[in-house]
């Protein structure tokens, strides 16, 4: 890979910034959304099963 001037770096970043594709405002609400909820209901899934498996141990090791 051949080392580029500070100057052609810079040109070259700005050239791939004016290809990408930016989401819109109501692409980027919709998108975090979604993440929140996915967040939201793995974590809920997790500490159910967590719940599940802690309550089966201690029914197997005979603790309170």
């Amino acid at each position: 890979m051949a080392k580029l001037s500070p100057v052609e770096y810079v040109r070259q970043v700005k050239a791939e910034m004016q290809k990408v594709t930016w989401p819109s405002r109501q692409e980027l609400t919709s998108s975090t959304i979604a993440v929140f909820i996915m967040v939201f209901l793995a974590a809920i899934f997790l500490f159910v099963a967590d719940q599940v498996l802690a309550f089966g141990v201690n029914k197997i090791l005979g603790l309170n």
